[in-house]
């Protein structure tokens, strides 16, 4: 079986490889792959080999599959996503938003670390371009996050008041600075690690996208913990509850009333 070091982060094997874009494992010997899941796999390990090795010591965390739909429970289509647009959605539990951002560059593999130097290989976008990516929505500093009526964090197009560059995501608490286009590794500010990723896989015959899994520093339990009073009054009993089988996508503008820019 061929392998990749980039690949090999997964958690998730699909049976049917061939119809999906690089977000899985290359699932049989390359006597077994139909002509498409050739070329697949080979435009896979075409774009891992340009990239060095990348070690890993954190492994994904395998959550219930979900896929991703619009407000109104429809399939959603990566193609429709607008680029360097905030979409918002919960995953892996009721109550813990996560950023959906189309970019305009692809999004290469990364090696990134955690907090508490556990390294992880973060395996890029997926989708045709390779442009579609997906984070915890909180931050990794103060767990700042979006909620249905504020939100002080953010992807920004254009540079922030106390921005270090463009197309970043910028937490207005205390100015940290996350680029999504490098598994949302810091930039700038005082978070020690990036943002969790959300592990996306595209499905290439239909367009459609599902979370499976969550790679990274998790910080969840303290999210619970610190906001446990606030999300019993917003969300109720289900907070911690795992998303199965969809999850909602919307705009940031119409998820949240009052997104902050600062």
């Amino acid at each position: 079986m061929l392998s990749s070091p980039i690949l090999s982060a997964r958690v998730a094997i699909p049976r049917n490889a061939e119809a999906m874009s690089c977000s899985g494992f290359i699932p049989a010997p390359a006597s077994a792959w139909s002509t498409r899941g050739a070329v697949l796999a080979r435009d896979c390990l075409t774009a891992a080999m340009a990239f060095p090795a990348l070690a890993a010591d954190a492994r994904p965390q395998a959550y219930a599959r979900a896929l991703l739909t619009n407000e109104f429970g429809d399939p959603l289509r990566a193609a429709n996503l607008k680029t360097q647009t905030n979409y918002v959605f919960h995953y892996p539990f009721v109550a813990t938003p996560v950023f959906l951002l189309r970019l305009d560059q692809p999004a290469l593999p990364q090696q990134l670390s955690t907090k508490s130097n556990d390294v992880y290989a973060w395996p890029g976008g997926v989708g045709p371009q390779h442009n579609v990516v997906a984070s915890s929505a909180i931050c990794a500093h103060q767990l700042v996050y979006p909620t249905p009526q504020v939100s002080f964090i953010s992807f920004r197009k254009n540079k922030a008041q106390k921005g270090v560059a463009d197309n970043l995501i910028h937490c207005c608490a205390e100015n940290s600075q996350y680029d999504p286009a490098k598994g949302a590794q810091v930039r700038s500010g005082p978070a020690e690690q990036p943002l969790c990723a959300v592990l996306l896989e595209h499905n290439l015959q239909t367009d459609t996208l599902t979370a499976y899994a969550t790679l990274g520093g998790e910080l969840f339990d303290e999210f619970f913990r610190k906001y446990e009073f606030k999300l019993s009054l917003d969300v109720g009993p289900k907070a911690k509850n795992q998303v199965s089988g969809k999850a909602a996508v919307r705009e940031l503008e119409r998820f949240c009333r009052n997104p902050i820019q600062c």
